[in-house]
């Protein structure tokens, strides 16, 4: 093997620098930089590359590390197989490009084996690792997974990326293309970093754009996802939880959802932070799964068993999605690490959503939903500005919803709502702060919709009404709600609609009630010691 120039090695060093401070050192100190082309690899595009990129890794690896360097060009490649303490740097313009062949993928030497679920699609990925410490995906060249040539409809469609049981992953600046399935996956992994990337997998079918699946310590910033299937997503494909992890400065698109904990959630996710996130459909791409105009811009799901604790989601734009804001607890059972019989019903508590600004929304509403007898509990939504199409009809508002226990979770799932706001089944413990929706047209459904509540909150909730439409506010079964801070700002009927003989303990004060002609209306099972109403502005002619 010859070796690299001095001016390779600054040059090596510097990018390095840039992908951080641990990679930085590692390249000052590293006894190996691999050039692949001193091993036979040709980057003309059509050359297989995979051996001797193999062979540098390898090299690397047995002298106890150091950084696979591609140069600018093209490296066509199967699957290559990471090691620890070893960097893959991709310098500016370079693209690591997947074979079209599925002879090149996998293989005998190290199989990852089947995804947690059993599915077939966990086998295949053009770069893969497991049980590795101190690796690194780095440069600003691109990886391309040339996902096209793999649009079957089965499973066994490579990935980009699959790190399993990895430790101290750095990813950084790549950009990556064009995926068989998910552009990258990262199972039962810690302390990774994830940052500054730039992804668009559009090629085939489940086109995720990044996954984090049952990992722990994870930092996701300043990335940039577009995706046709979900775009950033937190999974819990194992029974250890997703946890500690934060996703902020991100531009997500998806045709799916863009920011999603779920649909596996077997170990669940706790203590999970977003913020400081751009949302938005995809411009350039028609949807293969999901529509147009994707479904969600913040979905967050328990519905395999397992535990959601501990979330924020805070400074968050959307615009073009179908619905904002989904919140589900489902039944779908889905069973992981070949546990005997179906987990029980997760749980699903201590959320908080603030500073969320969401326009051109479809007319379907948000949803925050559990099940009879397994509430959401404690949601806590501040600082809400949503804008809606609106053209809910008013015979919406007394449509069945059914429950749909094991039904897979998706923000379209109920139709359109009784509210075009917020439709809010079998919680314990919410509050509506501060909470401003709109519609670009007329809509005669409820803003609100409260059914199964317990020891709820709205205050400030400011939504405009359009002629003839139902009550602001409509709450079935509920008990221990205070609504304070309200103005209805335009003349229509009732403010509150109460129903349910379970309905009790509603205090509304401190609202200011002129615009609409009556406060309350209540059903003939609701108590009339249900409502208390003190202190409120009222118009006078009532």
């Amino acid at each position: 093997m010859k070796v690299l120039g001095i001016w390779v090695f600054a040059k090596l060093f510097l990018l390095l620098a840039g992908a951080g401070v641990f990679y930085a050192e590692t390249a000052a100190s590293a006894a190996t930089i691999c050039d692949v082309r001193e091993f036979g690899a040709k980057g003309d595009g059509k050359t297989l590359c995979t051996q001797a990129i193999q062979a540098a890794i390898d090299k690397c690896a047995t002298d106890s590390g150091g950084t696979v360097w591609l140069p600018a060009g093209t490296w066509l490649s199967g699957t290559i197989y990471l090691e620890s303490r070893v960097a893959l740097m991709l310098d500016s313009g370079s693209t690591l490009l997947g074979s079209k062949d599925p002879k090149d993928y996998a293989g005998p030497r190290k199989p990852l084996g089947a995804a947690a679920d059993g599915e077939q699609r966990g086998i295949w990925s053009l770069i893969a690792g497991r049980n590795l410490e101190h690796v690194a995906i780095c440069g600003r060249g691109t990886i391309d997974g040339q996902g096209s040539a793999f649009r079957w409809t089965d499973r066994s469609r490579p990935m980009g990326i699959r790190l399993i049981e990895c430790r101290d992953v750095l990813i950084e600046g790549v950009r990556m293309r064009n995926a068989g399935s998910w552009m990258q996956h990262y199972e039962k992994c810690d302390d990774v970093v994830i940052r500054g990337i730039s992804v668009f997998n559009h090629a085939a079918y489940n086109n995720d754009g990044l996954d984090v699946s049952s990992s722990s310590d994870v930092k996701i910033s300043d990335c940039t996802v577009d995706s046709d299937d979900d775009a950033i997503v937190l999974k819990s494909m194992t029974s250890r939880p997703c946890e500690n992890v934060t996703i902020t400065n991100c531009v997500v698109s998806s045709h799916c959802n863009a920011i999603k904990m779920g649909t596996e959630s077997g170990g669940g996710f706790q203590n999970i932070t977003v913020s400081n996130c751009t949302v938005c459909s995809p411009r350039y791409t028609k949807a293969t799964y999901g529509r147009d105009r994707g479904l969600a811009g913040v979905a967050l799901e328990i519905v395999d068993g397992g535990e959601m604790n501990r979330v924020t989601v805070s400074n968050i734009a959307i615009t073009g999605v179908s619905v904002p804001i989904f919140v589900r607890l489902g039944d779908r059972a889905r069973a992981y690490d070949r546990a005997p019989g179906k987990p029980a019903v997760g749980t699903l508590r201590n959320v908080i959503l603030s500073d969320i600004v969401a326009t051109s929304c479809s007319s379907i509403g948000c949803s925050i939903t559990g099940l009879p007898g397994h509430s959401v509990e404690n949601v806590a939504l501040s600082n809400i500005n949503l804008t809606f199409d609106g053209g809910g009809a008013r015979e919406r508002v007394s449509a069945a919803i059914p429950e749909k226990e094991t039904a897979y979770p998706e923000s379209t799932m109920f139709g359109e709502l009784p509210a075009y706001g917020f439709f809010c089944r079998h919680v314990k413990g919410l509050t509506l702060n501060n909470i401003q929706i709109r519609t670009s047209k007329s809509d005669l459904r409820h803003a609100a919709v409260l059914d199964d509540v317990a020891n709820a909150q709205i205050t400030a909730l400011d939504a405009g009404f359009s002629p003839n439409a139902a009550a602001m506010i409509r709450a079935t079964n509920v008990s221990g709600l205070f609504i304070r801070g309200c103005r209805p700002r335009d003349e229509t009927g009732a403010f509150l609609q109460v129903a349910g003989a379970k309905t009790d303990g509603i205090v509304l004060s401190g609202n200011d009630l002129r615009g609409v002609s009556e406060s309350v209306t209540a059903a003939p099972e609701v108590s009339k010691t249900a409502v208390v109403d003190r202190f409120n502005i009222a118009r006078e002619d009532r």
